[in-house]
Order: structure tokens, then C-alpha cells, then sequence
């Protein structure tokens, strides 16, 4: 369609909220940002109501905050454990319920896109919370599928594997000279591949789409049986 007017969140990162914002109106959009903590919760969820009233409502949601650990569940703090919970399944929780509200009050239906991790489907030693955080994630989006449906609403979820970013400590780095063996297409991704599948989610093409989870990771979560066949060593039981 013609584009729609984007409300930004950011936790850390206000120049690159700045930025994307200046993008967002070059294209002819309004543009509104805010910052979020998602571990100050409940509170920190009213920032959906703040965008939704600037913007004129919410139509499209998606919930992108994540944060992890590396640390084997023996070793790992209670708080450790409940910061990425809160982060990455609390904080969607409450977005997800407050976006949802001012969808059905409008009458227009709607889209909720989370994005997830290939951990929503498979685990990873040391990342207890991340994993179990995104599978929930993963279970909530299909359970809101079913409950929202009568409202128009679809939800839908977005699961990337290693993707160049800062959080896999590869800002700004291009994913085509990064080798990677073990994925089938050979590299990590880039943004902009994850960011196709969520804006295909957003528009009225995937109306029929609901309950589903998109895998983005070059067919590394294909790759279990041919994997544990190359390992020589036990180095994968360390986070």
C-alpha cells in the first residue's frame, strides 16, 4: 500500500531512533519515538498507549526488544533469569495486550508480528531464559492468532537465526565476507532479510496469514543431523 506513519521505541540506541525517524519522514510518513525499558514493567508498556494517541491508533505492531545471557542454569542468578523473561516474554505480553486493545476498539483488525529467534524452535546451551522466553513467545503468538481472530487481527511470528547486528556483535558489518560452514547458505543474514518477511507479515498480501512462525536463518535449523556428524570434541556443552 501507500506506507504508514511508524511510532519508534528504543532502549539505548537515540541516535539510531533519530535517524530511522528522519527516514521515516523523508518517505513522506509521520514519525513519532519513544524511549522503552522493558524491564520497568507494567509501567513501561504505556508507551504503546503514548504512540497510539500521537499516531492516531495502532494498526501494526511489532515487538522486536531482546536481550540474553550466557550462562549454564547451574551458574545463573535468579535475576539474570528473570530480566530476560521480563524482557523478551513479559514486555511482549503487556505490548501485545496494549496494542491489541486500541486494534479491536478501532474496528480495522490488525497486525501483530513478534519476533522471536530459531530458539523459539531449538536450544542452545547457556541460554536458558533467551530460549525459554522466545518458545513462549513463540506459544503466545499462536494462542493470540486464536483469540484475536474474530477481530480481524492476525499474529504472526518471525524467527531469525545469526543475524549481522550488534546484538551478535556484528554492527555494520556485511554478512556476505563472514563465513559461516554450518549454515547451508553459508553466512549470517542481514537486517533488511528479516525485516522483508515482517513487512510481507504487515500488508494486506498476508491477510490469511495467522498463527504461523517464519524461520530466517539461512537453513541453519536444518542442519541438526549433518552437524552433530562433523563434531570431534565436547566444546558445545560451554555456553
Amino acid at each position: 500500500g501507500g506506507g504508514a506513519d511508524v511510532g519508534i521505541t528504543y532502549h539505548q540506541d537515540a541516535d539510531g531512533a533519530a535517524k530511522t525517524a528522519d527516514q521515516v519522514r523523508e518517505a513522506g510518513a509521520r514519525c513519532a519515538v519513544r524511549q522503552l525499558d522493558l524491564t520497568c514493567l507494567p509501567t513501561a508498556a504505556a508507551v504503546v498507549d503514548e504512540l497510539a494517541e500521537e499516531l492516531g491508533g495502532v494498526d501494526i505492531l511489532v515487538n522486536c526488544a531482546g536481550t540474553g545471557s550466557s550462562q549454564k542454569v547451574m551458574d545463573m542468578e535468579f535475576d539474570t533469569w528473570r530480566e530476560v523473561i521480563s524482557v523478551d516474554l513479559d514486555g511482549a505480553f503487556l505490548c501485545c495486550q496494549r496494542a491489541a486493545k486500541h486494534m479491536i476498539a478501532a474496528g480495522r483488525g490488525g497486525r501483530i508480528i513478534n519476533i522471536t529467534s530459531v530458539h523459539e524452535h531449538l536450544p542452545r546451551v547457556g541460554a536458558a531464559p533467551y530460549c525459554a522466553a522466545k518458545a513462549g513467545l513463540g506459544a503466545l503468538t499462536e494462542v493470540l492468532a486464536l483469540e484475536l481472530s474474530e477481530h480481524g487481527i492476525t499474529v504472526n511470528s518471525v524467527a531469525p537465526g545469526e543475524i549481522s547486528t550488534p546484538m551478535t556483535d556484528q554492527e555494520d558489518v556485511d554478512p556476505h565476507t563472514q563465513p559461516r560452514p554450518g549454515v547451508p547458505l553459508g553466512r549470517p543474514g542481514h537486517a533488511h532479510e528479516v525485516a522483508a518477511v515482517v513487512a510481507f507479515l504487515a500488508t494486506p498480501a498476508a491477510g490469511y496469514v495467522t498463527g504461523a512462525s517464519f524461520v530466517v536463518d539461512g537453513g541453519m535449523s536444518l542442519m541438526g543431523p549433518q552437524a552433530s556428524g562433523m563434531l570431534n570434541d565436547e566444546k558445545w556443552r560451554q555456553p
